[in-house]
């Protein structure tokens, strides 16, 4: 009998697929996407919340790139209202100030995703006080003021809604030099259960993603090409994820399809948790 060589075999689903196209998942929705512009997660989601039927809101802290992301996506989806706002996720009058804002111009606020985060690689013994206090100010401070003042947004309406965070894998595994991000992300993870269970008296849904890897050209600035090529050979498909499909994911969380879904953290990550 031959043993089929498993180990060096390349998985059908190595090469990434062609985009899914839009199913009117979002169809009148309003969504407001935070750490939006760029290249990144942050801009698939509001790109796959339009695809899918949405008006949305970006923000960044970024006044520039956020206002090339917003021309960008206004371009693609002419029939579409696409507003933006400048917010630093570090700045609680600026956060209640986006979800005031997003209201106003939107109409109304069905979707809040939080994209914002900050990564870095250093090791704890050469961390210092501001390395750590930085990454977990944006990551988990941040995401915890956007679902507050979400919270106390929904808390004063009557049609619910639904808030998707994004975590990390990490949240859940070591590596080496992500002490302070990972404990971010593990920080978003329990951010997410508890909020969920309060934000049920509210008519609102709280989950969250939890990517691997999502290769795209801003993460390759800061991360070199071997480390990326070392994590997606880890996976199972042997390749990363595309940015258009974590951002599938946080669609088809923010829609219909999962309304008794709440306080879930779903890894896109090949189950590799």
């Amino acid at each position: 009998m031959t043993i089929p060589d498993t180990e060096n075999r390349r998985s059908p689903l190595a090469d990434p697929p062609t985009e899914t196209p839009g199913h009117g998942l979002l169809s009148g929705r309003k969504v407001v996407v935070t750490a939006a512009a760029g290249t990144g997660i942050g801009f698939a989601s509001a790109r796959r919340a339009l695809l899918e039927g949405a008006d949305v809101l970006i923000s960044d802290w970024h006044e520039r790139r956020l206002g090339e992301a917003a021309q960008k996506l206004s371009a693609e989806f002419g029939d579409r209202t696409v507003a933006q706002a400048t917010c630093d996720v570090s700045d609680t009058a600026q956060v209640d100030a986006l979800i005031t804002r997003a209201a106003d111009e939107l109409g109304r606020i069905d979707v809040l995703v939080n994209n914002a985060g900050l990564g870095g690689e250093t090791p704890v013994a050469d961390m210092t006080d501001e390395q750590w206090d930085r990454v977990v100010d944006i990551t988990l401070n941040g995401t915890f003021r956007a679902t507050r003042a979400a919270l106390r947004y929904f808390r004063a309406v009557e049609h619910g809604g639904v808030i998707v965070n994004n975590a990390s894998v990490l949240g859940w595994r070591a590596q080496r030099g992500q002490a302070h991000y990972a404990a971010a992300k593990a920080g978003v993870m329990a951010l997410t259960r508890c909020a969920a269970v309060e934000a049920a008296d509210f008519g609102v849904r709280i989950n969250a993603v939890a990517p691997s890897i999502a290769k795209h050209p801003f993460l390759a600035k800061v991360t070199s090409d071997e480390l990326l090529d070392e994590l997606a050979a880890h996976e199972a498909y042997g390749r990363a994820a595309e940015v258009w499909e974590v951002a599938a994911t946080i669609a088809m969380l923010a829609s219909d399809y999962t309304t008794y879904l709440t306080g879930e953290v779903v890894s896109i990550s090949s189950q590799r948790a």
